[in-house]
């Protein structure tokens, strides 16, 4: 891991006003080297105890945590990257796909990177389905998932499934075609305007226009030729990337595998992406995982980004009860009394010492 050079990534506007607004923790950039490149990343608060790794969702960035991180408890860090292809992270060589098991071993490469024998996750969307398939696979690996408005892998029946690996095939080559190219000449540019609501638009309106710039901020990049326009500098390859699809027994079984794993999962109330098809497996991860957490939140499949506030009422107390704090990693300023509940788990901590004391004494 090596701290990235300020030269080393373009800033949008917005984002480098939020950075001049930080308080005195100032996040950490970060590059993670990986066979093909590095994957970029932002570590924010505590850098003295493993983080929550958090995963953004299809064609996001690190930016859909914006809002979140804020309210998020203090004795955590939380460590968000772009994956592959995504926002300042390397995309992959040309000539080579996207697929489900590449953002797999992203996780992988990065508890190798830092030593972590476990992990907790946080994602969204797309990485949701991504961390239920490591939580199944590892379980014994993962110490705490949090999942925002999905729950499971996608289905498709056969036919639809061949029409998709063909469809998915060809706009991918065309795609690939245009990523070559645009080594050699700009994308079609635009006003910032035009971009909120192309995202705005491209996520069904989940991305409201006035959060559309916490995506934005690192999925484009200044156009050379208009002084006033921007161009998309994600990789388009990875609208076509290859998902790792179930059948219903299938992901039963997968759920089936998950136990005793804290995993809490949060439906956007305006989404459908939780529906009657999660049942099955909800029900099997209920019954179990004794750690197995469903709420409702009101907001859309971004619902992280549009109600942080909801969100973080409900993951704040599941944080706090599966990974609460340690007070020899607690910072506080000299004038800051420490929380409530750190003291209340201070006393509970010397409780306990205090039996263990009482035990061995009336041993002697």
């Amino acid at each position: 891991m090596t701290a990235v050079p300020a030269d080393a990534k373009l800033i949008g506007h917005n984002e480098q006003q939020q950075q001049q607004q930080q308080p005195q923790e100032q996040p950490m950039d970060v590059r993670i080297n990986m066979p093909w490149g590095y994957v970029v990343g932002r570590w924010y608060g505590n850098r003295q105890v493993r983080p929550i790794l958090a995963l953004h969702g299809w064609l996001d960035n690190l930016g859909t945590w914006n809002t979140l991180l804020p309210l998020l408890p203090k004795h955590l860090g939380v460590l968000c990257i772009d994956l592959p292809g995504h926002g300042y992270s390397s995309k992959l060589p040309e000539g080579i796909a996207y697929h489900f098991v590449d953002y797999l071993c992203v996780i992988l490469r990065i508890m190798e990177e830092y030593g972590w024998q476990k992990v907790s996750l946080m994602a969204h969307s797309m990485s949701a389905m991504l961390c239920f398939i490591f939580a199944s696979l590892y379980p014994h690996r993962l110490d705490m998932l949090i999942s925002i408005d999905i729950v499971k892998t996608r289905y498709r029946k056969p036919p639809s499934q061949i029409d998709y690996l063909r469809t998915n095939i060809e706009r991918y080559m065309i795609e690939d075609e245009r990523f070559a190219n645009a080594k050699r000449q700009e994308p079609p540019a635009y006003t910032w305007q035009e971009l909120e609501h192309v995202l705005h638009k491209g996520s069904a309106g989940s991305v409201p226009l006035e959060n559309c710039h916490h995506i934005l901020d690192r999925n484009v990049a200044k156009s050379t030729k208009y002084p006033d326009k921007y161009f998309f500098s994600r990789d388009g390859r990875c609208k076509y990337y290859f998902e790792f699809h179930t059948s219903p027994p299938f992901a039963a079984e997968l759920a089936r595998t998950i136990r005793n794993v804290p995993y809490c999962v949060i439906k956007g109330s305006e989404s459908n992406f939780i529906d009657d098809e999660s049942q099955e497996v909800i029900d099997i991860l209920r019954s179990n995982n004794p750690h197995f957490e469903l709420h409702e939140v009101q907001g859309t499949h971004h619902v992280h980004l549009n109600n942080a506030q909801g969100v973080a009422e409900v993951i704040n107390p599941f944080i706090m009860h599966h990974r609460p704090p340690h007070l020899e990693t607690w910072t506080v300023d000299e004038k800051e009394e420490l929380p409530e509940v750190v003291q209340q788990f201070a006393l509970a901590v010397d409780e306990a010492e205090n039996v263990k004391r009482r035990k061995r004494k009336s041993n002697l």
